[in-house]
């Protein structure tokens, strides 16, 4: 019988997941827009659903899941207005727009990679994707949805009676609140565009020609797209942030179901924001950190993926410095209960304990409930924490290996210093140890070993 659950967003409940095949479940993650350095608050969505992936197959299905690369069509703003982020990107670099969705896919993969988070089945880019895209604008068009500007080809989302559903918009103070500067063009102020035309003098270097002037996809219409085309009509789960909701999830869902006569998805899952030392993550206020930037304060990567599973992805989170030495803390005292198990102090986990961690996370991905039972299991077994290691990522065994030869004859001979009370050569060798990353503590039953840092 099914027993996982999750909070649906386009229905406001917790539902017991079922998905269309009983094997498969085909999932899309909306991907980074690929014009800046990915940082911290960018990839706790990530850790969030690499944990829900892992918990689908701990509950035996096999996951086909894409994840997009926005290069092309994302504003600075949501809207239809602005300037285009790789644009942008290229002008303060001094690179080609190609040259800089080439370096930051290949940052963001980097450390996608350096946080343990499993691969998708596929990685898809927006500019792979342009004719498909304009497949779909003519069919949207065919079928009425759609109206031309000077500007683009927009949807005219009153055409589309579900429209303001999924994000419960209050259409008619959106009507109200329109700002001055929309386009006097546009039907509805909600109306949103599948393409947009190049204006003249207007610099954009990714271009393609669509009913005989040059312009991109919006923003939105790639999801769709990619989805189509990887996945099929109807997938099983779209992930995202609960900023998507309003605007980019809204529009993805008209425009799908516009043209496709399918409902996209069935679950819906939206993670909630990050903040830093209280603080909005903004260039302007000093606080982003990245992978590397942690790296060079001295923290493992995993250090920050512990962190973020000690949260709940539905809970508003702040990131601070304080707060990952807290989960660095946490995850070397797992690693050095797996040095206790190399040291035979071993405890075989009862089939009640394994059921209780998966049952947490059965409960709508509720990782710190889970943490608190790995807490409460006591030293383990290996294969316990082989079970652990798969079930959140974390390299606990391998970043907690067995002494090597040298280590061992040092740990002896630091022991045959101790009988003799010669403690300075006692020290000298602790010492030693310590800078290869081993500790020594010294107990009632003699020497035991763990890790420093």
């Amino acid at each position: 019988m099914p027993k996982l659950r999750l909070y649906n967003t386009l229905t406001r409940k917790l539902e017991t997941f079922d998905p269309f095949n009983s094997n498969l479940v085909k999932v899309y993650t909306c991907g980074p827009t690929v014009y800046s350095q990915p940082h911290v608050g960018n990839f706790a969505a990530y850790v969030y659903w690499d944990l829900m992936v892992r918990t689908l197959e701990a509950n035996d299905y096999k996951v086909e899941r894409v994840i997009n690369l926005t290069d092309v069509g994302h504003l600075v703003s949501d809207g239809d207005d602005g300037e285009d982020k790789l644009e942008k990107g290229a002008r303060k670099s001094g690179k080609t727009v190609w040259e800089v969705a080439e370096y930051y896919i290949s940052a963001f993969q980097k450390d996608f990679r350096r946080l343990q988070l499993r691969e998708p089945t596929s990685w898809a880019r927006a500019t792979d994707y342009i004719d498909e895209d304009i497949a779909i604008v003519d069919l949207l068009t065919k079928k009425g949805y759609t109206y031309e500007t000077t500007d683009g080809v927009y949807f005219d989302t009153s055409k589309f009676e579900a429209y303001a559903d999924f994000a419960k918009l209050q259409l008619d103070q959106l009507r109200a609140g329109a700002r001055v500067e929309f386009s006097n063009e546009k039907k509805n102020p909600s109306d949103f565009a599948v393409w947009k035309f190049i204006q003249p003098g207007e610099q954009h270097a990714m271009r393609w020609d669509y009913l005989g002037r040059p312009g991109y996809p919006g923003w939105h219409l790639e999801c769709s797209t990619i989805i189509h085309n990887l996945l099929g009509e109807t997938i099983d789960i779209h992930t995202g942030g609960i900023d998507h909701i309003p605007v980019h999830h809204t529009n993805e869902i008209a425009q799908s179901e516009a043209a496709f006569d399918k409902k996209l998805a069935k679950y819906w899952l939206h993670c909630n924001f990050l903040t830093v030392d209280g603080e909005k993550i903004s260039k302007s206020l000093g606080n982003i950190y990245t992978i590397d930037d942690l790296v060079k304060q001295g923290y493992s990567p995993l250090d920050f993926k512990m962190w973020v599973l000690q949260g709940h992805y539905q809970t508003e989170r702040d990131f601070s410095l304080e707060q990952l030495e807290s989960a660095r803390v946490r995850r070397l005292n797992w690693r050095n209960r797996i040095a206790l198990c190399h040291q035979g102090q071993q405890k075989t986990v009862t089939p009640n304990q394994y059921e209780k961690i998966l049952a947490a996370l059965d409960d709508n991905l509720n990782s710190p409930q889970a943490f608190a039972a790995i807490d409460e299991a006591g030293n383990g077994d290996i294969k316990f924490w082989q079970y652990i290691d798969k079930l959140f990522g974390l390299s606990l065994l391998h970043d907690a290996p067995v002494l090597t030869d040298e280590q061992e004859k040092l740990i002896n001979q630091r022991a045959s210093a101790r009988n003799k009370k010669d403690f300075a050569r006692s020290d000298e060798l602790r010492q030693q140890l310590a800078d290869d990353n081993i500790s020594i503590s010294d107990t009632p039953d003699g020497q035991v070993w763990g890790y420093v840092r």
